[in-house]
């Protein structure tokens, strides 16, 4: 009989550290804390963000995208991106597809500007720069290596 009594015990104990665990971890996301607000940006190319990607600020991270979509007319990836609420960004504000390395994954960086005026809820963020490939900037760096060769033999 003291055997199940120190399973049973053993076990609550489990589940109680458990749970605590799992409030640490979803305030430790933000899930806890208070609103956020949307803004929207149109992308060139989003080529390595999806739905959930970081948005940074000074590399804090400030927002998640929540969702992406291709704009039929412009042919530009529409993203909308959700801000904590208490940042607020000046109204010339850009945003960047950035990489955190090499190797790394891609997030959007917020870079704030110097107006006076700021983004409400729903506004649209109009200074965007899309993501670089690597390898056509590589490319690019070869193909721009082997032109000069040629042209100033040619000359």
């Amino acid at each position: 009989m003291s055997e199940n009594r120190a399973e049973i015990l053993t076990g609550a104990l489990v589940l109680a550290i458990a749970v605590g665990f799992l409030g640490w971890s979803m305030q430790g996301r933000g899930a806890g804390s208070g609103g956020s607000y949307e803004l929207k940006a149109s992308f060139r190319s989003v080529e390595g963000v999806t739905v959930g990607t970081d948005v940074r600020l000074a590399g804090v991270k400030v927002g998640t995208v929540t969702s992406l979509g291709l704009n039929p007319q412009t042919y530009f990836a529409d993203a909308t991106i959700s801000v904590r609420e208490g940042v607020v960004l000046p109204a010339d504000s850009a945003a960047l597809v950035s990489s955190e390395g090499l190797l790394g994954g891609n997030f959007i960086e917020l870079q704030p500007g110097g107006s006076l005026e700021n983004y409400a809820a729903g506004d649209e963020i109009e200074d965007t720069q899309g993501s670089v490939s690597v390898i056509s900037m590589m490319m690019k760096f070869v193909d721009g290596g082997g032109s000069s060769e040629t042209d100033s033999a040619a000359q």
